[in-house]
């Protein structure tokens, strides 16, 4: 073990070979992806298979509104490890401290306001999204339970990327995998052994991150060899805190436009009735497990442009990007082929209702070709994030998802007529954003976005 944590953790990605040194990075973050899609995947087959459809399609119809309620704590998340990875990477301590100390508190206030606000906002937001009624109070309740441990999953995000811009990917690996397990087994035990149904998910969920939570910080302050923690570099500072909102609103408003997007295709779903519903969550599911290489590999090329651009080797990150967008490619192909090839089988295992199975495959086999072009684009957004620049992935999400995604959902929906249609608007914008983001980087405007002076 000892071995193999030496091999993964605390990578310094301005030496070296760049493609050694993001493969090497990206392992764990993928192998922590996987863990992440287990426990969300366990949560979606415990539920269609012990509780019902009506079960699985009350947590999906609530997702993109929990999404939208905390994507400006994982924009400050992104913000915060990129500022890291640039301060580390100069190495000027100080204000590497003072980073993190301001992250922790910002979220902290925004996790607080989160959660004692959030609940107030479900029901309405709900039932404007036209919640079929028998899933609606089980939506609501599942919601606002996510709500109330939201303090659990905030300080896990942003303490897993503080972790990461440290250039220690092992141990956020290790505590996602202890809080997938231990979400596994309390969510089977609420279920199947006490019968709570769809809260049990929720309570699982946060008492398993809330953990996991806990022990970042216990990482996180057996590292003190490169900065310091205490209440001095907890109180906002101007200079600290202003850079990391510049980086993180804008990121967390990319994210909000994409759920934004998702909440106004969900009407669409749910028309369709909870049947499609539920078919969409095994897609997501499904999904999610193609996804985690790409986003693995994107968010190494964050750090890898993150350190490089705070030791000012300009020319490392432009040759890391070309043979991160290779590996990435390559591992999105071979993704697809897995998708094409047993999606049928794969959406098996989450009910037994062959029209929800059916519609689960012709559903994936629309989106299995734009996995190549998003894995590129990801690419390409992790280099520009890492750089500094989060403007640009800004204005870009709009135009994906605003302007391409919704217009190109509801009108496919309208000449097809068939529920499965909603995927041509992702694969749309999909295939679009990888143009997008290929010419933002060759532009270049993100080399002299640097946040270290």
């Amino acid at each position: 073990m000892q071995k193999f944590k030496n091999l993964l953790s605390s990578v310094n990605m301005t030496e070296g070979m760049p493609w050694k040194k993001l493969l090497l990075f990206t392992i764990p973050l993928l192998i922590g992806n996987l863990f992440q899609q287990l426990y969300s995947t366990a949560d979606a087959i415990i539920l269609g298979r012990y509780v019902g459809d009506n079960a699985l399609a009350a947590v999906g119809s609530s997702m993109p509104i929990f999404f939208l309620i905390i994507v400006l704590i994982m924009g400050i998340s992104v913000g915060a490890g990129i500022m890291v990875s640039q301060y580390f990477g100069a190495k000027k301590y100080d204000e590497l401290s003072y980073t993190i100390g301001n992250s922790l508190t910002i979220v902290t206030i925004l996790g607080a306001v989160m959660m004692l606000l959030g609940p107030l906002g479900t029901r309405p937001l709900l039932t404007l999204l036209n919640t079929p009624p028998e899933i609606l109070n089980d939506s609501i309740l599942y919601m606002n339970i996510l709500l109330w441990g939201v303090l659990g999953m905030a300080y896990f995000n942003i303490l897993s990327a503080i972790l990461r811009g440290l250039g220690d990917a092992f141990s956020p690996l290790i505590y996602l995998a202890i809080a997938s397990v231990l979400n596994i087994i309390l969510n089977y035990l609420f279920i199947v052994g006490f019968g709570w149904g769809v809260p049990a998910v929720a309570v699982g969920t946060v008492i398993a991150q809330g953990f996991s939570s806990v022990l970042c910080f216990i990482r996180l302050h057996k590292m003190k060899k490169s900065f310091k923690i205490g209440l001095q570099y907890m109180r906002p500072k101007k200079v600290y805190s202003n850079k990391i909102l510049k980086l993180g609103i804008p990121t967390g408003a990319s994210h909000a436009i994409f759920a934004i997007a998702a909440m106004i295709v969900q009407p669409l779903v749910n028309s369709f009735g909870a049947s499609i519903i539920a078919a969409n969550v095994i897609v997501m599911r499904i999904d999610g497990f193609v996804l985690m290489p790409i986003f693995s590999f994107s968010n190494a090329m964050t750090v890898f442009a993150g350190q490089n651009m705070g030791a000012g080797k300009i020319d490392r990150i432009a040759k890391g990007t070309k043979q991160c967008a290779l590996m990435s490619a390559g591992t999105a192909v071979i993704m697809a082929i897995i998708v094409l090839t047993l999606a049928e089988f794969i959406a098996g295992t989450f009910t037994q209702t062959q029209e929800v199975i059916d519609t689960s495959r012709r559903m994936l086999l629309i989106l299995s070709p734009g996995y190549i072009a998003l894995s590129l684009a990801m690419v390409y957004w992790g280099t520009v994030r890492g750089a500094g620049d989060a403007i640009s992935p800004l204005w870009a999400s709009f135009v994906n998802t605003v302007i391409v995604r919704v217009p190109a959902a509801y009108l496919f929906v309208h000449w097809f007529g068939t529920p499965e249609a909603i995927m041509y608007g992702l694969l749309v914008a999909w295939i679009s954003n990888v143009f997008l983001a290929f010419g933002v980087y060759r532009i270049g405007k993100w080399r002299k976005k640097g946040l270290v002076d």
